[in-house]
């Protein structure tokens, strides 16, 4: 009796044993399971964040390349120093792997058929500046259009941010003399000159306007002037190296001349400079060169109708078009 109670009660406790057993088990394996989930959330997460870093680094790489050169000034006050730095890294790479390679230039030696090139060179060095205005006011497709900027200012030798910085600032301030970058004067050589001292004058108002006139900021205007200036002796460099010193000397220097003086009498022509009576302003022309002035570069001459709609790649095309002012 007393063994088979004995018995009885071994077989509870090695029962109760088997089912401490199989919890502790069961235990063991819900908390791998569990562990094992908290694994595969923990991967999710990890993935979604390296999902949300590479969109935002693709948006920002995109934002990068469509967004004007302004609108990063304005997020960044270092943007210029950035903006330049790539372009004179460009450069000097560049000129070092024409060095290297011995590169003779496009054009290393004379040929007579570079006369009949010369005006296609100065017609394409004029549709330039036509391109960037129109890239300035986001007139090309958004995927391309930053770049069609960028492409133009090396040719024009601005750089597309200078260009679209002070043209913004231009139609802010239209033919206000304090400022507005190239306000209109009677005399086209006087106007030429005020032009190349004014913008630059104007650059440094901007970052004022932005982010202050103190000493500091000065300070800092002063040195990004010095290196937009290297940077522009970097980049006429490596056209000379690229184009070889007959294509450099015969092509773009005349082209880059005719180019910049047609672009300073189209700013001053436009803004009604033969008034007698000091009424500047945008004006209308189409008569004599104007007309072909007009067919030949996309309307740039109808610059009441662009003030009005800048967002028109061709101007001359608004309806119903602003008048036209006549030749007095």
């Amino acid at each position: 009796m007393v063994a088979c109670c004995a018995n009885r009660a071994g077989e509870r406790l090695a029962r109760r044993l088997d089912l401490r057993v199989g919890l502790i088990e069961a235990a063991h394996q819900w908390g791998d399971q569990g562990s094992a989930k908290a694994g595969r959330e923990q991967r999710s997460r990890a993935l979604k964040a390296a999902d949300q870093d590479e969109r935002r680094t693709v948006t920002a790489i995109v934002s990068t390349l469509t967004s004007l050169p302004f609108t990063q000034l304005r997020r960044n006050r270092y943007f210029y120093l950035w903006y330049d730095g790539f372009y004179a890294l460009v450069c000097a790479s560049l000129l070092a792997l024409m060095y290297a390679t011995s590169f003779e230039g496009l054009v290393p030696r004379w040929d007579d058929r570079l006369w009949i090139a010369l005006p296609l060179v100065v017609h394409a060095q004029i549709l330039c500046s036509v391109f960037i205005h129109n890239a300035t006011h986001n007139n090309f497709p958004r995927a391309i259009n930053r770049i069609v900027g960028e492409l133009c200012g090396v040719v024009v030798l601005t750089r597309f941010a200078s260009w679209e910085v002070i043209h913004q600032r231009h139609h802010r301030y239209s033919d206000d003399t304090e400022r507005d970058p190239h306000p209109v004067v009677g005399s086209y050589w006087r106007f030429m000159i005020n032009t190349i001292v004014n913008v630059e004058r104007q650059l440094q108002r901007i970052y004022f306007d932005l982010y202050g006139d103190t000493p500091e900021n000065r300070r800092y205007e002063q040195n990004r002037a010095y290196v937009s200036y290297a940077t522009n002796l970097l980049l006429i460099a490596t056209w000379y190296f690229f184009l070889g010193p007959v294509g450099f000397f015969f092509l773009f220097v005349p082209a880059s001349i005719i180019g910049f003086l047609h672009l300073v009498h189209f700013n001053w022509s436009t803004h009604n400079a033969f008034s007698s009576d000091g009424d500047f302003k945008p004006v209308n022309l189409n008569h004599g060169y104007y007309w072909i002035g007009n067919l030949l570069w996309f309307g740039i001459y109808m610059h009441a109708n662009h003030h009005k709609r800048a967002g028109m790649f061709n101007p001359a095309r608004m309806e119903p078009s602003l008048p036209v002012t006549r030749p007095s």
